[in-house]
């Protein structure tokens, strides 16, 4: 049992910090997302899907003096199928799960005596990286258990189970229930719930079970809420962690340049003004430059301190959140404070800077307009070679993050090296690839100068139409770019002159859509506008979002385009129709259509991007919002021709996974934030069913007449006219009989939509739907049955016969 009192105020404090928070801790969620993605436990090569299965677990499976992941690793090389056997036996759910922690100590500990060249001292299978493992595979049932965590989890709530020190089995069970105890609990507070829910991306495991989220709070109440009541010393982070470098050390580092640069030394004397302590934004703000000046700065020159001294690195499952420890210690900024995250310079280092003469250092930056003037920081533009080698652009995320050695796999410089040395944060990028295509494929930028080992760059734009390297190399305002007069090498300088017209090419191709102010769209217009229950709205959504492929089936007339876009609105909250691409197959669309191919030029052929390629780069470059791709007469094409190779692709599991197309030898994927709508009419007998490899990859949804729905019965009121209900009547009861008809049944039925749309409601307008719409096609239903035609015929043109 735990106290609940205590609980409520550790959620309470919990949801009071969350949102900063998450932003360190949200790479658990993202870790179980991509293990749940890439475990295959009959994996080919074993050893492979492992590390990639876990290669976003950080500091989870990988920590100071703590092995477990490389060790699996050395494992699987020497005996892979006992590797593989290990864990089998761990996630045999028939088993108790002690036993089976137990017994994969055991294999661990077996396999290192059996293999160990004198080099493996531990196999570090602990219970705390066992029970990682089990979590990855099991987010719904499991949690990682860490004796701290769990111990301090139990004080602070008055637990009956406090963990003991050699007590593997039976902490092990008692976390597991005083775990669920609180979980439970944590499901009846549908703030933090919502609070969860909220942040949670594509690339997170959706934790409804909150196993992840129980798991976090024991992490916070272990790390912080612990700490909260102790003298003001103790909040700084982290207390347990010191790099050991003395003053005499420090003092040593700042005299040398290729440590301590002008950056760094003003970012020192900055934080020396300011008393020792200050927020990036406090620094950004009395001093100039932006925040992250001083976040990379100090990143940037952690790293090459420990590079220099190869101190002792902290445990971070943050790259960034591993390096700055070394210079400082942090806490959060009161409320009142500009920022969210004061540093304090460490004392060795402080005293140090006392010691050392930064009076040639300035202050102050200088106006933006005076370092202009003076030529200081005027924009730089590049052409960046990607080597496909080592990387390419189309394996780089837009907003991600990407590194480019100065160094050679020999050591070596690379060519131009001073390129590297020059290029600036936001100087502008040309995203080049020199094989297989020779195409400019992208835009990036630089996210931060080079520390002396990587220079730093972010794709800001991938291209929908890439720009051969012909088109570029045939233009006489570029003969002189460097990257023509010598190709060898990977970073190029560029001409103001030469970034503009290559950017203009680019935007001929790729044109940019203006910014407009879009009308907004909810759930209420939709169902104002569509004729659908609230219920049937609401599974719509939900399968959409679950499977990201949907098709609309249904009989004519029922509005089933209609409804796509609009449901496509509902979903972007917005009439959004850039982010909208509708198209129409036909018995000859083809992959080259669809996808790419080779088209007759006036020189030959030439390869051309299709539909889909060119909108999945679309969605791609704007991952945070949501793109429809919208297929009438789905039924009407060859799917397995059209589709080829993205069959495999369009499936949510696969979603974000690279395949290789056979056109150009590139990597393509379909990204996470792209649905795809089909339109299937039930009614046309010339179709075949649709390819039943298809058929799986998406969830069919039937939209029936809606002529039951407050929405028409709504809109029926307004029109207020006697023909037009007369004539709903009719043809509701038409319905039912087409629908209790074998040879023809519900899929046949009259859609409303026939009946909507007109400005104003007359009989000359009723007529025309019944002659030239209704009646056609039931001469096709009933073509073998002219009776009962005959009797249908009378029926709704005797609507306009009535005396009233």
């Amino acid at each position: 049992m735990i106290n609940k009192n205590s609980l409520a105020a550790v959620i309470a404090a919990y949801k009071q910090n969350f949102s900063t928070h998450w932003e360190n801790e949200k790479y658990k969620w993202e870790a179980v997302q991509h293990f749940q993605d890439h475990w295959d436990i009959n994996a080919s090569d074993f050893a492979e899907m492992f590390t990639k299965a876990t290669d976003k677990t950080n500091n989870l499976l990988a920590s100071v003096n703590n092995y477990p992941r490389r060790m699996i690793q050395l494992y699987a090389a020497a005996d892979e199928e006992a590797t593989r056997a290990m864990f089998i036996n761990l996630y045999d759910e028939s088993k108790h799960f002690a036993e089976r922690v137990e017994k994969f100590q055991s294999d661990a500990e077996a396999m290192r005596v059996k293999y160990d060249q004198g080099t493996w001292r531990q196999h570090f299978q602990t219970l705390n990286s066992i029970s990682t493992y089990l979590w990855l595979r099991y987010p719904d049932k499991y949690y990682i258990y860490k004796y701290s965590e769990c111990r301090a989890v139990a004080k602070v709530l008055d637990s009956d189970f406090i963990p003991k020190k050699s007590a593997s089995s039976r902490n092990l069970v008692g976390e597991f229930h005083l775990y669920n105890e609180i979980c439970e609990q944590l499901k009846k507070d549908k703030e933090l719930v919502q609070m969860l829910q909220s942040v949670l991306t594509d690339r997170c495991y959706p934790d409804k079970a909150l196993k992840t989220l129980m798991m976090d709070l024991g992490f916070y109440i272990s790390r912080f809420y612990t700490k909260k009541s102790t003298e003001d010393h103790a909040e700084w982070f982290p207390m347990d962690y010191s790099p050991n470098i003395t003053t005499e050390e420090w003092l040593a580092l700042l005299a040398d340049k290729r440590v301590f640069n002008t950056k760094s030394l003003k970012i020192m004397k900055r934080i020396k003004d300011c008393g020792g302590m200050a927020t990036c934004k406090q620094l950004s703000e009395k001093y100039g430059n932006n925040s992250n000046y001083y976040n990379s700065g100090s990143s940037a020159l952690a790293k090459r301190v420990a590079e220099t001294t190869e101190c002792p690195l902290m445990t971070s499952h943050n790259d960034n959140a591993k390096w700055w420890p070394i210079l400082y210690v942090g806490k959060h900024a009161d409320k009142d404070m500009a920022g969210n995250y004061m540093w304090k310079l460490r004392d060795e280092l402080s005293k140090a800077l006392d010691q050392f003469d930064l009076s040639e250092i300035p202050l102050y930056e200088e106006e933006p307009q005076a370092k202009i003037s003076q030529g200081k920081e005027k924009q730089g533009y590049w052409w960046l070679n990607a080597n496909p080698k080592i990387w390419r652009f189309s394996d780089i995320d837009i907003g991600e993050t990407q590194r480019y050695t100065l160094y050679n796999e020999n050591g070596n410089k690379r060519r131009i090296f001073q390129n590297f040395l020059d290029a600036k944060a936001g100087d502008l990028i040309i995203g080049y690839e020199s094989y297989p295509v020779k195409q400019v494929v992208a835009l990036a930028k630089v996210l931060e100068e080079s520390d002396g080992e990587y220079l730093y760059f972010e794709k800001t734009e991938g291209l929908v139409t890439p720009i051969d390297y012909a088109t570029l190399k045939n233009c006489p305002e570029l003969e002189k770019m460097e990257y023509f007069q010598n190709p060898q090498g990977s970073l190029f300088k560029l001409t103001k002159e030469e970034y503009d017209f290559i950017e203009d090419i680019i935007r001929e191709e790729n044109p940019i859509t203006p910014k407009e102010n879009m009308e907004t769209y909810s759930k209420d217009q939709f169902l104002e506008e569509v004729y659908m229950t609230e219920e049937r709205y609401e599974t719509l959504i939900s399968l959409l979002k679950h499977k990201k492929n949907l098709i609309l089936q249904g009989a004519p007339g029922v509005g089933k385009t209609f409804t796509a876009k609009r449901l496509a609105y509902a979903m972007m909250g917005l009439k959004d129709d850039s982010r909208i691409e509708l198209i129409q197959f036909h018995q000859n669309y083809s992959y080259e259509d669809f996808m790419m191919g080779y088209k007759p030029k006036e020189e030959g052929f030439q390869l051309q991007y299709g539909i889909f390629y060119k909108f999945c780069q679309k969605a791609a470059n704007m991952p945070d919002q949501p793109f429809f791709f919208i297929i009438d007469e789905i039924n009407r094409g060859n799917m397995s021709k059209i589709f080829g190779e993205l069959l495999m692709l369009i499936e949510k599991d696969y979603r974000g996974t690279k395949a290789t197309l056979a056109y150009n030898g590139m990597p393509f994927t379909v990204p996470k934030n792209l649905y795809l709508i089909g339109m299937m009419n039930t009614a046309d007998r010339s179709l075949a069913m649709i390819d039943y490899a298809l058929r799986r990859r998406f969830s069919f949804f039937e939209i029936e007449p809606g002529f039951h729905s407050a929405g028409f019965q709504s809109y029926q009121s307004a029109l207020d006219h006697d023909t037009f209900n007369i004539l709903i009547e009719r043809i509701k009861e038409l319905n039912q009989e087409i629908a209790a008809d074998s040879s023809l049944g519900p899929g046949f039925r009259i859609g409303h939509s026939y009946f909507c749309g007109q400005a104003e409601c007359t009989d000359e307008w009723l007529k025309e739907v019944v002659e030239y719409d209704i009646l056609p096609m039931l001469h096709e239903y009933w073509f073998d049955e002219p009776d009962k035609l005959q009797r249908w015929e009378n029926i709704l043109r005797g609507v306009f016969n009535d005396e009233r």
